[in-house]
């Protein structure tokens, strides 16, 4: 894996990198990093050029001071700018959870440059302005405790959070203190202008979009993980090119719950055909 740090629209990513072939631009979750990835970066440079830099907030990637720089539009347009730079034409799009959110929104405002979408643990944002205003006051109250109580208080509460209760049926001691350790690493104001400027509150929302979707789309969900399980069999009723796979004996981050059966997935999705 080749690791390097290049600058975007003034903000300097740090980007991973391995493999030739046709590109697959991976994009981790709140909290995650490039790291996330290592398993499916393994599974597939062997015939894909995988990108996985580290989202704006999280990583080794510059902490921006300004909230607005955060924003989603900002973020899709660094992506843009990150193909550019590595003279890619054309994208097959992996994003999981918060990276999911802003694969779908890459998709929507530069379909030009995307040949496949593959969405685990997404959605495509909150419907309601009386939604997306609750979700900001209480992503805002999460913002202000990280910044307050400090990066491993935060990771204490966010680790409780029934969203990963899977994971200690799913993964090893190992793994899940792997997990954690990468969590711990994250940067206090990092995380808390992502939940400002890239919350669900903030961003869009994306439903009216799904219907003008062209390209083709691998919804992937755990079985366990109920919310996200609904909202992936609504968005497959909206998207014209589509498939859903729930994968059993998962939760949220079905790619390390059971990655086995994730990248089976993958390897079967016609987009990469």
């Amino acid at each position: 894996m080749m690791q390097e740090k290049v600058a975007l629209n003034s903000v300097l990513y740090n980007i991973e990198r391995e493999g030739q072939g046709e590109a697959l631009l991976l994009l981790h979750g709140f909290t995650g990093s490039a790291r996330n990835w290592a398993k499916i970066t393994a599974a597939f440079s062997a015939h894909f050029q995988v990108i996985a830099p580290d989202l704006l907030g999280h990583g080794e990637t510059e902490v921006a001071p300004l909230v607005g720089r955060y924003a989603i539009e900002a973020a899709a347009q660094d992506l843009i700018t990150l193909l550019d730079r590595l003279e890619i034409e054309q994208t097959h799009l992996l994003g999981y959870s918060m990276g999911g959110r802003l694969a779908l929104y890459t998709a929507v405002h530069y379909p030009q440059r995307v040949l496949s979408l593959i969405l685990e643990s997404a959605s495509p944002g909150l419907k309601t302005a009386e939604e997306r205003a609750a979700r900001r006051r209480s992503d805002e109250i999460l913002a202000e405790r990280i910044e307050q109580e400090g990066i491993a208080a935060f990771v204490d509460y966010w680790e409780a959070l029934p969203l990963w209760h899977s994971q200690n049926q799913t993964l090893s001691e190992e793994a899940r203190a792997k997990l954690r350790g990468e969590r711990l690493r994250q940067s206090p104001q990092g995380l808390a202008h992502s939940l400002r400027g890239m919350g669900t509150g903030v961003q869009p929302s994306l439903w009216p979009e799904l219907p003008q979707i062209r390209l083709p789309v691998q919804l992937i969900a755990g079985e366990w993980d109920r919310k996200f399980v609904e909202i992936n069999q609504e968005m497959l009723r909206l998207l014209p090119d589509a498939r859903l796979e729930i994968v059993p004996q998962a939760g949220h981050a079905v790619h390390l719950e059971n990655p086995a059966a994730f990248k089976q997935v993958i390897q079967d999705f016609p987009g990469f055909s």
